[in-house]
């Protein structure tokens, strides 16, 4: 992906707590000019081997904050909010998606390219702020798939994350949905989520289990928390307090998921349809209560059955040898070339 694509901007004003970049690179977006992206694109298409006319992506740490910027810059330069765009989007932020739209068109008529996609992650609470922005990306820059992160669907958690109510995530695949049909294209969301963040429960990990079943997603690569430099969420898994918010003189206390049976617990909600993972979710909704989600029929989280083979100890996996499938075949996982499994 890294070989073809283009890097037209740095910096990011998200201020998601479990990230860094602001830190790296700045709060205030550095956005490349239009003629110096175009003139990488060319240098891709004539200098790069292998280059069959797919641009892989022009993005950057959000691949829609691009000539996005605060309306005053005396303001801007004097801000010390941490996001611009949480817990609502600034009234002086600037989020026209215009000149984005206008880049992704000439870069789609530089001679030679065929294709140009959009694989960054892209802030959609920012995009549903402009249908002809996700009109134009749906029709001509998504590869079937767009990755997205939503991170959570429940508030405590992303109140945390500082992230968006899962009901912009709701408008935008709704105007994501609505443009690909008028475009006769199938394309698919792909939400990402993060499990054990500080702040989340096992019923906050069971509801969004729940949602993932609901709209029939299976999320098999999954991301675990963990406390990385710089990062405001590292601050509150080590001292279990919020630092952004000041409910008492040391801050609003915050749960933090640290023990290795819970942090398993809370990816085996996100991996609920994995078989290895029933006996430890079984055991956890009863002790929840929630026994009536274990069963058969199509209401319930996980079936009350074991499939031979599957929920072993990793002793028990050692001593059984490979997990065989119906027919005494050897059941393997396809792993594509650059692919880590988490």
């Amino acid at each position: 992906m890294i070989r073809f694509s283009v890097n037209i901007l740095r910096g990011c004003f998200g201020g998601c707590t479990f990230c860094s970049i602001t830190e790296h690179e700045g709060r205030i977006i550095q956005s490349r000019s239009q003629a110096s992206i175009l003139r990488e694109i060319e240098e891709v298409r004539d200098r790069t081997p292998g280059f069959t006319g797919t641009v892989s992506d022009l993005g950057g740490p959000t691949a829609n904050m691009w000539r996005l910027a605060c309306r005053d810059r005396a303001i801007e330069s004097a801000c010390r909010k941490p996001s611009c765009v949480y817990p609502t989007i600034c009234a002086n932020l600037n989020t026209d998606h215009g000149p984005l739209i206008e880049l992704y068109r000439a870069a789609r008529r530089v001679s030679g390219i065929k294709r140009v996609l959009i694989a960054s992650g892209l802030r959609y609470d920012l995009a549903v702020r402009s249908p002809d922005y996700i009109r134009e990306l749906v029709t001509h820059h998504v590869g079937g798939y767009l990755k997205i992160a939503p991170e959570h669907t429940e508030p405590g958690p992303l109140s945390k994350m500082m992230k968006p109510g899962i009901g912009t995530y709701d408008r935008f695949k709704s105007l994501f949905d609505k443009f690909s049909k008028a475009a006769g294209k199938e394309q698919y969301l792909i939400p990402y989520f993060i499990s054990a963040h500080p702040g989340t429960s096992d019923e906050d990990m069971l509801n969004l289990a729940l949602w993932l079943k609901k709209n029939g997603f299976r999320p098999d690569a999954v991301q675990a928390f963990l406390p990385t430099p710089m990062a405001i969420a590292s601050a509150m898994y080590h001292t279990g307090r919020n630092p952004l918010k000041r409910i008492t003189r040391d801050g609003e206390r915050v749960s933090v998921v640290r023990g290795q049976r819970q942090r398993r617990l809370h990816k085996a909600f996100l991996r609920y349809h994995d078989p290895e993972n029933w006996p430890l979710l079984r055991a956890a909704l009863k002790a929840m209560g929630r026994a009536d989600l274990i069963g058969n029929g199509k209401r319930h989280l996980i079936p009350a059955f074991q499939p031979a083979g599957t929920g072993l100890s990793p002793e028990g996996r050692r001593r059984a040898g490979p997990s065989m499938a119906p027919g005494g075949t050897t059941a393997m996982r396809p792993v594509r070339p650059g692919k880590r499994l988490r």
